[in-house]
């Protein structure tokens, strides 16, 4: 009789509560570093985490909003948002810290997760879509203290610079393959500052 496989181990059990909870979206990530987003399942990220999957339904109802939860918590974490006091200064720390996780391995697998196959998965695109408005919105007190201190005209609309900052650091992970590196970063930041003062951006 061929000897039954062993089942796989679950990792130690990590309770309830917040410690929980980072437990299982650090398993989600580095799920999806390791196996991408269409092979990713709650079993795994449950056996990873140390937890039950039951546990994982309760807190999220779906796989889709475990991901669109554990994406958002460590574009959150790794990129946290800078008050040195200078706008020129928080938005170069902010596009600099972009590029560090961006061009770790682990920050270009997510990347591919939040942007591949969103034609045929709606889903998807709600995650791209759910993550981009959380990163800006994390980072909107960048531009409106640079407002209150006159850094910046006062129609300037927080959203639309922070898309000028990050665009070309975007386009050339995505579209280019060209080197993103810290030149590369504060470039963005006096292109987008110049649009900004030159009142060349949307405004509300």
């Amino acid at each position: 009789m061929k000897p039954a496989e062993p089942t796989p181990q679950r990792g130690p059990t990590v309770g309830r509560g917040s410690r929980m909870r980072a437990a299982v979206l650090a398993a989600t990530i580095t799920e999806l570093t390791e196996t991408g987003y269409a092979a990713l399942t709650v079993d795994a990220v449950a056996q990873r985490a140390g937890v039950h999957k039951t546990t994982i339904y309760r807190n999220w109802k779906t796989s889709d909003g475990l991901v669109a939860d554990a994406l958002a918590h460590h574009f959150a974490t790794d990129i946290p948002i800078p008050d040195t006091g200078a706008v020129k200064d928080d938005l170069r720390a902010l596009a600099r810290a972009l590029v560090a996780t961006m061009t770790t391995s682990a920050g270009r697998a997510l990347l591919t997760t939040a942007l591949s196959d969103t034609a045929r998965t709606p889903q998807l695109a709600e995650i791209k879509r759910a993550l981009f408005e959380d990163r800006f919105r994390r980072a909107e007190p960048v531009v409106d203290r640079a407002v209150e201190r006159g850094e910046l005209p006062t129609d300037t609309d927080p959203g639309e610079l922070l898309k000028a900052l990050v665009a070309p650091i975007y386009f050339r992970l995505v579209f280019t393959g060209e080197p993103v590196d810290e030149t590369t970063a504060d470039r963005a930041v006096d292109v987008a500052l110049a649009a900004a003062h030159a009142h060349a951006l949307p405004t509300p």
